[in-house]
């Protein structure tokens, strides 16, 4: 039994911000649902739940749960790469890679109440989900970062401010960003930053949250 949002406690999320990755790649070392409640209690409104590798029926159980969870938390839960699994657990949207259905087929199969993110790398990528009718994009790789094989070439600070003038949706910024390179993404106008093994690997978390949700307060 899926969980159900509770429309008391969730609205249309601020598409800005803190924006966390749970990557399945990070469970063996760590709960994610633990990460996902410490998000909880740093303030963090919006969750993504990646899985690259498990199968289908893994990935549901995790996703499932994750869901539960978030839906206490009043926090917007996002699936990676599947409009299946995203509407099996009843998520708040789905996030779409190049290589991924494209945005009008998956618009097609999650309806117009789910949202749809969209990893972008270049200005072209940029201007067509814009136009496609994406909710948010994530822009990057920023920086150089071990949590994805076979990157993008990365496309800097400067990326995003080249950019910004090319969408009026939120852009989160993703790939290798630390917290002491907030403050001049957002100056490039990044929206919001998106984070994973920086937030995972972390000895103290909670510290390392309380960094990265500084700037957004």
């Amino acid at each position: 039994m899926t969980a159900h949002r509770d429309p008391r406690v969730f609205s249309s999320p601020t598409l800005a911000g803190f924006y966390l990755i749970l990557d399945e790649y990070w469970a063996s070392r760590c709960s994610l649902v633990e990460v996902l409640r410490q998000a909880g209690e740093a303030g963090v409104k919006l969750v993504q739940y990646r899985n690259k590798t498990g199968s289908m029926k893994q990935a549901y159980l995790t996703a499932h749960a994750l869901r539960r969870v978030a839906a206490e938390l009043a926090i917007a839960f996002i699936v990676n790469d599947r409009c299946d699994l995203a509407l099996a657990v009843e998520a708040d949207g789905v996030h779409l890679g190049q290589t991924d259905l494209p945005l009008l087929l998956a618009r097609k199969v999650v309806g117009n109440k789910m949202l749809i993110g969209i990893s972008t790398h270049n200005p072209e990528q940029v201007r067509m989900a814009t136009e496609e009718g994406a909710d948010y994009l994530g822009f990057g790789p920023i920086f150089s970062t071990g949590t994805k094989a076979n990157l993008d070439p990365l496309v800097g600070i400067e990326g995003v401010s080249g950019v910004r003038g090319l969408t009026t949706l939120p852009i989160f910024a993703i790939g290798g960003i630390t917290p002491d390179s907030v403050l001049a993404l957002r100056a490039a106008g990044a929206n919001g930053i998106a984070v994973a093994s920086t937030i995972l690997d972390a000895v103290d978390r909670p510290r390392m949250f309380a960094q990265f949700m500084a700037p957004f307060q």
